[in-house]
């Protein structure tokens, strides 16, 4: 592929530290730095991190297209990297579909694909109102709660570890282990290692006895993986699960319940749920910072000389950014060119099943609770720090009390 050749020489002094607290707070402020500085920009991911932050569509369609150029694989930004980088959590090397390329992407993929399609859109639908029920019956009583830390974040908690073989009672070590790692401050390698630990765990009580659920089910897939290579692919896709689809489901409230336009019509079906999950997906996706590269070798792109062992990251919540800017109100509702997913041969493989979880989620949890009402506006609200996502500290709510079997309440 044809880049298009050098424009001047892209100052790396001064690069955007997206592991301030300043970014969770005002992430605009800090990609109309980077988007500043072209379509690539220069950042750091962590202390002494440095990454090159895609911020133009054109670009990252490119990238994303363009296999041979770029590479998946951190090994050779691995060993130029402290071992207590606070960020190797979310990015070292792990023989699973996301850091792999070519014939070892394929196959991970496959098992995960096939894995997913043996799940029933009615099953899991099934699922996740359990799970809702189930939490509206600990908080439903209080009026007031939480939706981040009561409902959200526990519910992918229980949603998941029932698809992976395990019981509602280790859903808090799921959450509180992912959430450590995923804000990549301090205690990014004890989330890191406690969330091994429990995938271990996991992994070992499937091959001792099988299951029906999607541990069991990579186990016993035909292309054979091993238990090392099925053990990263659950580390991968449980937490893949359950961070981003948990901060869908927080940020789609938050724009749900501080709008009339959704919320006042939200029980009439005129403004569904889907509405605004996409644009949440469109202009403040959950995993802002997620889509990390390689150049296989030190290359020319886009105007920015690219060195190889660097990564190259494309801002999801970046493009998002703009677009909004730039199209607020000109998208179809339903319109899907958002990059969220990512494209090309990485693009999201069970992206069905998150919408699915999520506008369930969101329509079950409105069913029970009609009223709810947030207490602080959206602008006040406050977002966990980490460079990687893009998520809700709390949405506090009130609501009129009750419980699920309240005489009268039904869903």
């Amino acid at each position: 592929m044809n880049y298009p050749a050098p424009a001047e020489a892209f100052s790396l002094s001064a690069p955007v530290r997206l592991w301030e607290d300043g970014f969770a707070a005002d992430p605009h402020r800090y990609y109309a730095a980077l988007k500043a500085q072209g379509p690539v920009g220069w950042a750091e991911l962590a202390p002494g991190v440095p990454a090159y932050v895609v911020t133009d569509r054109r670009a990252a369609l490119d990238l994303l297209h363009d296999p041979e150029t770029w590479s998946h694989d951190p090994r050779p930004w691995e060993v130029t990297v402290a071992e207590d980088a606070p960020i190797l959590g979310m990015m070292r090397w792990r023989p699973n579909s996301l850091f792999a390329d070519g014939e070892a992407h394929i196959r991970y993929r496959r098992t995960l694909v096939d894995a997913f399609d043996l799940v029933e859109p009615h099953d899991l639908r099934e699922r996740v109102h359990h799970a809702v029920d189930v939490l509206v019956s600990r908080f439903g009583p209080e009026g007031r709660a939480d939706l981040v830390g009561d409902f959200a974040r526990p519910l992918m908690a229980l949603v998941f570890n029932n698809l992976f073989g395990l019981p509602d009672s280790e859903s808090e070590r799921l959450h509180d282990a992912l959430g450590q790692m995923m804000e990549g401050g301090e205690q990014s390698a004890k989330g890191e290692a406690e969330y091994g630990r429990y995938v271990l765990e996991l992994v070992g009580a499937k091959s001792a006895q099988r299951g029906d659920d999607l541990t069991s089910w990579l186990l016993d897939h035909p292309l054979g993986l091993t238990p090392e290579e099925v053990t990263w692919q659950v580390f991968l896709t449980l937490g893949a699960g359950h961070e981003p689809t948990a901060n869908l489901v927080s940020n789609a409230l938050s724009r749900i319940l501080g709008n009339p336009a959704y919320y006042s019509t939200l029980t009439r079906g005129s403004r569904p749920v889907m509405d605004a999950v996409v644009e949440v997906l469109r202009y403040e996706t959950p995993l802002s910072n997620y889509g990390i590269h390689f150049a296989r070798e030190s290359l020319s792109f886009h105007g920015v000389w690219v060195q190889a062992a660097i990564p190259v990251v494309v801002s999801y919540g970046a493009l998002g950014h703009f677009a909004e800017r730039e199209f607020a109100g000109a998208h179809h509702t339903h319109d899907a060119s958002h990059l969220s997913w990512s494209a090309g041969a990485h693009t999201c493989p069970v992206k069905q099943h998150t919408l699915l979880i999520a506008t369930e989620a969101i329509e079950r949890l409105t069913q029970w609770l009609p009223d709810l009402e947030p207490t602080t506006p959206r602008e006040r609200l406050t977002w966990r720090p980490g460079p990687f996502h893009r998520s809700l500290t709390a949405l506090p709510v009130r609501y009129t009390a009750r419980t699920p079997d309240q005489p009268g309440v039904s869903v």
